[in-house]
């Protein structure tokens, strides 16, 4: 893991209220028409079913190493409040109810809601899904905030770094993820994923994608603190896999300062 450099600022501003969202109508209305297929892993949702695995080891170690829990342990979560910020279809939100948690999970296209509600029901998963922007969210104080491939697709990075925050307990676990806005990125994650029918076409717009910097800025900026950055690398043999390469896509954990 690649381990971040972390300056401390007094720049931090708590979010005192919510203001509005920053959802992006065009982006929930691209998603929502995908709903129907998120939970087919031969679908448009193949790439982050292939990305999942990766992504929720990554979470469960820095669960472990946050909350000291056993990583034999089945459920490291029990008793806590988890909050999975642009849910989709409920693919990270139901293996953190599987650890225990009790899960709230957001998404801007309510068609992504009733997917993710329908495939809940049958194995009697108890997961709050709203329709809501994560700036409008009445909740507040959850153990655990993810936001995976998700930023890049808001109106407003800043106002919705700051919303996750607001939602974060003062001595809770943030994890994102998010790719980086690189040559090898454009050409990877947008350009040949679409020509290859990986993801659908208008899923990424590059210059939509931050950073390791520019994200690290903006969580220091809403009073939080990255403790790590780890990268997500592809390769046709292995797949996807934790890699000090952050070029492709990367992880964050993030506490407040």
């Amino acid at each position: 893991m690649t381990k971040a450099s972390i300056s401390k600022t007094e720049e931090s501003q708590p979010v005192a209220a919510a203001i509005k969202s920053t959802i992006n109508p065009e982006e929930a209305a691209h998603f929502g028409a995908l709903a129907a297929e998120w939970w087919d892993p031969n679908g448009s949702s193949a790439m982050l079913h292939r990305l999942n695995p990766v992504r929720l080891g990554y979470i469960r170690d820095a669960i472990n190493l946050h909350f000291g829990s056993d990583a034999a342990h089945l459920k490291p979560l029990k008793g806590k409040r988890a909050l999975d910020v642009g849910c989709g279809a409920g693919l990270v939100c139901e293996p953190l109810a599987r650890m225990g948690a009790a899960v709230t999970g957001l998404d801007a296209a309510p068609e992504n809601i009733a997917a993710a509600q329908a495939h809940a029901k049958p194995q009697k998963l108890k997961i709050d899904y709203q329709n809501v922007a994560v700036e409008l969210l009445d909740q507040i104080n959850f153990d655990l905030v993810t936001s995976l491939e998700v930023i890049e697709h808001v109106d407003d990075p800043k106002a919705f770094v700051q919303g996750l925050a607001r939602a974060l307990a003062d001595d809770g676990l943030m994890i994102l993820s998010t790719p980086n806005r690189t040559a090898k990125s454009k050409l990877m994650l947008v350009e040949l994923a679409e020509m290859m029918g990986q993801i659908p076409k208008g899923t990424h717009h590059h210059e939509q994608f931050l950073t390791p910097d520019e994200l690290q800025t903006l969580l220091e900026q809403a009073g939080l603190q990255v403790i790590d950055i780890t990268g997500l690398a592809y390769s046709p043999a292995r797949g996807f896999a934790l890699s000090d390469d952050l070029a492709l896509n990367y992880l964050m954990t993030v506490v407040k300062r």
